[in-house]
């Protein structure tokens, strides 16, 4: 029995409340769900503490081990998204007409130039506001970018483009091209998610209508095909406003899976109809009803899929919060979503993290960062700014995946990113909490993993075909230090915002070697890795190559010839 414990918690929690043991008697409080058990008394908690194995282990890696975050460059822009582009540079769109008042809306980073933050930053421009849009990567052959939805009035109807020029150390001219009259939604859109079907075509899913607007609950399809109108998804209906920002999947199995509150579905590729409910993703222990989505944010990834990808497809979700008390989630849940009877299962972070944002690293593991410790999304609603990083490889047990790696000094909390970069490391940036303690955040980091920071030479590869059919044979030229096991990973393009990283895909294909000749299978179909641009790594042992963009799948949608209006430049097919 113990006095001053309000909350269940570990034996480090009872200490820090100086919590003490009072008599038995004065517990004789009946358990609510069995009377046959006393659980505690007036102000007093039944105490039981677990000396079997342990339920988790943390690692707590030192040193070079634990990675360490490093300045990049001050920044000027405050982004709520950004995306890696096929031309080496990354993307940074922000709050524009609502955000600072000289800010053009969009600038792009050249990381080769970060020693003259005036030539690393080139300023570009949006006509309309994108606060809280969605972005991908298109399939087409020059990987455009598309920016849709947005804050209010015309701008949630947003439909913008940017073809990505120039390269590392050589300045691009293009710039954003929108005009809501020639292209838009059919339905205003805050909060939206987009990614890629098998076909190529672009799926658009929910939204308010407007800023704190009423729900959007509906799915619609880029191009619009002939006649066809929007998709309403009762699901979308019933869960506003907890189902922002929902997480999507293409499955290799077939179908589509969305994430979104605290349930999950598959959809049927074609019609958008429900084929199967998944149970309702757990939350706190003593809050079932806890949310995964934005407000109530997590973060989501997919597992990584190895050769011949024939496993179910993991999907891994990490921390969230609860409806009012805003009691900030301490655990991650991941599911095979295509196995015949998927459940759930649970793993406890070291911290309670919302707003946490992750991203994939090409070994296979993934980088949690960022968000609070208690709270919601949204401005002013967080406290606590979570400054430790979290490395989890799923290739370790259940429970024994998390790392407890280096800090950052900067907070990161709402409207946070990060996304991969070419050379392994994680771009960091955001932070916009307008909470009067955390500034509004400027400043750029990256993180670099441990697998940088251990001394050995990176290997190296040239690569003459960038435009994979699937199943193909393609030829690498490599250079390997003897470092272990040759690998290679293929990282999908991404755009990461509001702890989605749309896009984000971790495929391990099947790669032989001769001499400094290795041979890559490309995965055999859409449904294994939808069409679009991938970054291409080779591993020596743990250490990762520099990446090159390659296209997988081609664009089935002849989305290079889209769309067809004076205002928009198209790359052709």
């Amino acid at each position: 029995m113990l006095t001053n414990l309000a909350q269940c918690g570990d034996d480090v929690d009872r200490a820090a409340a100086g919590s003490v043991t009072a008599p038995e008697s004065e517990c004789n409080v009946a358990c609510s769900g069995d009377n046959q058990y006393i659980c505690g008394g007036g102000s007093r908690l039944s105490w039981y503490l677990w000396k079997g194995t342990p339920l988790y282990v943390w690692n707590y890696p030192t040193g070079t081990a634990a990675g360490r975050y490093e300045y990049l460059i001050g920044g000027v822009v405050i982004p709520l998204l950004t995306t890696s582009g096929v031309n080496g540079k990354y993307t940074f769109v922000e709050k524009f007409g609502t955000g600072p008042p000289n800010s053009t809306g969009a600038y792009e980073l050249d990381v080769t130039l970060t020693g003259d933050p005036s030539k690393a930053w080139r300023p570009m421009h949006v006509k309309t506001d994108v606060f809280c849009s969605a972005s991908i990567t298109l399939p087409d052959k020059v990987g455009r970018q598309i920016n849709i939805g947005g804050w209010s009035g015309t701008s949630t109807f947003g439909v913008r483009l940017y073809w990505p020029d120039g390269s590392p150390g050589v300045p691009g001219v293009n710039d954003w091209q929108e005009n809501v009259n020639e292209l838009s939604l059919q339905k205003g859109r805050w909060y939206p998610s987009a990614m890629i079907l098998t076909n190529g075509s672009i799926l658009v899913v929910g939204g308010e209508t407007g800023s704190n607007g009423p729900p959007q609950p509906s799915l619609e399809i880029l191009p619009r095909p002939p006649g066809a109108g929007v998709y309403t998804a009762e699901w979308l209906q019933r869960t506003d406003p907890y189902n922002l920002y929902p997480f999507l999947a293409i499955l290799p199995s077939g179908g589509i899976f969305v994430a979104y509150y605290n349930e999950a579905r598959i959809l049927d590729e074609r019609s958008f109809n429900t084929i199967k409910t998944l149970p309702n993703i757990p939350g706190a222990v003593n809050n079932p009803g806890a949310g995964r989505s934005y407000p109530l944010e997590g973060t989501a990834m997919l597992m990584p899929q190895y050769a011949p990808f024939t496993a179910p497809l993991g999907v891994l979700i990490c921390g969230g919060s609860t409806i009012g008390a805003a009691i900030a989630l301490d655990n991650c849940v991941s599911s095979q979503p295509e196995s015949a009877n998927p459940a759930w299962t649970i793993e406890r972070m070291p911290s309670q993290r919302v707003m946490p944002y992750m991203t994939a690293l090409p070994d296979g593991t993934f980088m949690i960062l960022g968000g609070a410790y208690q709270g919601a999304a949204g401005f002013g609603l967080a406290t606590g700014p979570n400054l430790n990083a979290v490395l989890y490889d799923p290739s370790k047990p259940l429970n024994q995946r998390m790392s407890v790696m280096a800090n950052t000094t900067v907070p990161r909390m709402y409207h946070s990113e990060a996304i991969l970069m070419q050379d392994g490391r994680v771009l960091v940036s955001g932070s916009d909490p307008q909470d009067g303690k955390n500034p509004q955040e400027y400043r750029v980091e990256v993180f670099r993993p441990p697998y940088l920071l251990s001394g050995r030479a990176r290997p190296s590869f040239t690569i003459t075909n960038k435009d994979w059919a699937y199943g193909a044979q393609v030829s690498i030229t490599v250079r390997l230090n003897g470092g272990g096991a040759t690998r290679v990973s293929l990282m999908g393009a991404e755009s990461s915002t509001h702890g989605n990283s749309m896009g984000q895909r971790t495929l391990f294909p099947a790669v032989s070697c001769a001499g400094a000749t290795c041979t890559i299978t490309a995965p055999p179909r859409a449904n294994v890795a939808p069409p679009g641009w991938y970054q291409l790594f080779l591993l020596d042992g743990p250490t990762p190559s520099t990446s090159t963009w390659i296209r997988l799948g081609g664009d089935p949608a002849g989305l290079g010839n889209w769309p067809n209006f004076p205002d928009f430049k198209k790359p052709g097919v």
